[in-house]
């Protein structure tokens, strides 16, 4: 992995400071990220206009109200068309539809990127979806979010600081991924570049598996005789462990589907680690047990987060 910037957490973009220029950007899906992708390029002055779509009428609205996009389109071809800038911030399950429905309406030079927890499928969707102009769709991933979702929680500072995954095409001119990277650099994102195999390896470990994680272990809480009697009980710890248990499930099906050969590599490592800490307990053998403890406890002391944004996956 290539950082193309310090980790520290920078400054938003400084007026008058190198960035693309752009005479429309169409935010495809406008919700949280896409919506905040907006709000950040208006803030960076990235875009003369902004168009958003989204299947419902009522988000379009809603982000015009907010001034997050300028207008809305009626379809994701008529926002893209014209577009020399295009978001996709969709679930990647619907990348590879949505790329088909534009593809006749993008300019030769237009950039596309997207927002995807995963990049293999939607690297391998891409090339089918677009043929030859693939070249011109650079995947990404900003490492930041929330638990919430919807345009109404769009921030103009969710990208400050946050690490941002670009993981180029073999198709991919120079040109196109350095356009990419400036864009993210803009809106005030530290920029890494990997494989996009690479990267869903690394991801379904230190993202996708702990998701998984805490879906499954609220589940075995809530769905116990006694389970709601317990949540009431309740208190930070829990609060911390389980925060991303509040995600979006269509969302994460979608990534589990994408990832799961990796997220289940990872799983096995993890049930490995669960029946050594479950042995301990079961022969009684408490130093042994603190030992595990302690090694973790020193693990997790030692990482040290790269970027802000690594707290939010």
């Amino acid at each position: 992995m290539v950082s193309r910037t310090p980790a520290q957490r920078p400054a938003p973009p400084a007026p008058g400071a190198l960035r693309p220029q752009f005479r429309r950007l169409a935010v495809l899906g406008v919700g949280l990220l896409g919506g905040s992708f907006a709000l950040a390029a208006k803030r960076a002055a990235l875009a003369q206009e902004v168009v958003g779509y989204s299947k419902s009428p009522s988000t379009i609205q809603a982000a015009i109200k907010a001034g997050v996009i300028d207008r809305g389109a009626d379809s994701a071809l008529q926002a893209a068309t014209g577009a020399d800038l295009v978001l996709l911030a969709v679930p990647v399950a619907a990348i590879g539809p949505l790329l088909r429905q534009i593809r006749l309406g993008l300019n030769d030079s237009a950039l596309l990127l997207d927002v995807g927890s995963t990049k293999a499928d939607v690297a391998e969707a891409a090339q089918q979806a677009l043929g030859e102009a693939a070249r011109q769709f650079v995947p990404c991933h900003p490492i930041a979010g929330s638990d919430r979702s919807g345009v109404q929680h769009a921030q103009v500072d969710l990208f400050d600081g946050r690490r941002v995954v670009v993981t180029p095409l073999e198709a991919n001119p120079a040109r196109f991924v350095d356009a990419a990277t400036q864009v993210w650099e803009a809106l005030g994102g530290v920029v890494s570049v990997m494989d996009p195999r690479e990267h869903d390896a690394a991801f379904a470990a230190v993202s996708h598996l702990p998701h998984l994680l805490a879906f499954a272990f609220v589940y075995a809480i809530a769905r116990q005789p006694q389970g709601s009697s317990f949540l009431q009980l309740a208190g930070p710890g829990f609060r911390d462990f389980t925060r991303i248990a509040g995600s979006d499930p269509t969302m994460w099906r979608d990534v589990f589907q994408a990832n799961s050969a990796e997220v289940l590599q990872q799983l096995q490592m993890f049930k490995q680690a669960v029946a050594g800490f479950e042995a301990q307990l079961r022969q009684g053998n408490w130093t042994v047990l603190e030992s595990l403890i302690r090694q973790a406890s020193q693990s997790r002391r030692d990482w040290a987060s790269p970027s802000p944004a690594d707290d939010a996956t």
